[in-house]
């Protein structure tokens, strides 16, 4: 089936610059987490590919583990890539990452500089690219030297791996740390990707300071809370399908409380009030942080793209409504 994305695609998307770069990332970026993985429909998965950048969605965001199996979703990204998106490889962003296990033994795990550069030649194969845009340190590593680990992303950049070097899952003492090493070696750190969501808000006050100081964009992945803050669970029964019924990621069945409910309901309230769904408002109230440059979504469905698209759209959340989020917000 041909496929031609229109010509206005870039119209409504606001394209912020990442932190004090001259990178700018569309305010929603499409997350490769679940849904890519060797056993999903590789119609389903064109669809939402398509979908996204037909919306203005230029940034696709991977990790060398992502799957299921570890590194399918490179491997199915990166012949979406070539049947799709090669012609347009300049108008996207590709971002991966390396941090969690990959390979039997040592070297296959963590930050050395011997696991980073080895698995990011592994992605770059399977995505068949010669350099991706964005390559993050996926997790801290505590036994290895931070100066190695940036070491390695400085070297990956003049290397030409990469264009842009970034940190994931790294609190705002790290973050400081990370940024002041790179500076010193000269490629500075761009971009730092943590969860932040209405249900989990630390880094309100650890992280966002910093990412305001270092002059780096913040990347907020779950910024649904696994769809606990969507329309999926409002009911009180967990869908057939849904992360928390299997097992995907982070979202358990135990999670799905009574007390959550009952604020993922309220939320749900206002957000209808306002035309929108709770899953718009999530995004909103994500996306008003001056910090946060891009919220990363996922979808298992085009209509879900569409959603948060249109989301971006909206008007600026309201002082009185953010006192009325904040107010039900306070017992979460």
């Amino acid at each position: 089936m041909s496929w031609t994305p229109p010509a206005e695609r870039y119209a409504a998307m606001p394209y912020p610059h990442c932190g004090r770069s001259g990178l700018r990332l569309p305010a929603v970026s499409l997350g490769l987490w679940h849904n890519f993985g060797a056993d999903a429909d590789v119609e389903r998965q064109r669809a939402i590919v398509r979908t996204a950048f037909d919306q203005g969605i230029t940034c696709f965001d991977l990790a060398n583990n992502y799957g299921p199996p570890p590194g399918s979703a490179e491997t199915n990204f990166g012949r979406l890539l070539e049947a799709d998106l090669r012609p347009y490889r300049d108008e996207i962003v590709v971002c991966t990452k390396a941090g969690y296990t990959m390979w039997p033994g040592p070297y296959g795990d963590w930050g050395s500089r011997k696991y980073l550069v080895a698995s990011l030649d592994q992605s770059l194969k399977r995505m068949g690219l010669d350099y991706v845009d964005v390559f993050y340190h996926h997790r801290p590593d505590p036994n290895t030297p931070l100066e190695e680990t940036m070491a390695a992303l400085d070297w990956i950049v003049r290397s030409g791996r990469a264009l842009y070097a970034g940190v994931s899952n790294y609190n705002g003492e790290q973050t400081r740390r990370a940024a002041a090493e790179l500076r010193r070696l000269g490629t500075p750190c761009i971009v730092n990707q943590s969860k932040y969501s209405m249900l989990v808000r630390g880094a309100e006050a650890d992280l966002l300071p910093v990412l305001e100081q270092e002059g780096i964009g913040g990347v907020a992945f779950s910024p649904l809370a696994q769809g606990l803050l969507s329309d999926r669970y409002l009911g009180g029964t967990l869908p057939g399908d849904s992360r928390a019924a299997g097992g995907a990621g982070f979202l358990k069945p135990e999670h799905v409380t009574d007390e959550r409910l009952r604020i993922a309901r309220a939320l749900d309230e206002i957000a209808r009030a306002g035309d929108g769904s709770l899953a718009q408002l999530a995004l909103r109230w994500v996306k008003r942080q001056p910090a946060i440059t891009s919220v990363l979504i996922g979808a298992s469905k085009p209509e879900q793209v569409l959603e948060a698209v249109r989301a971006m759209q909206m008007p600026a959340l309201t002082a009185d409504e953010i006192a009325a989020l904040d107010a039900i917000l306070a017992g979460a």
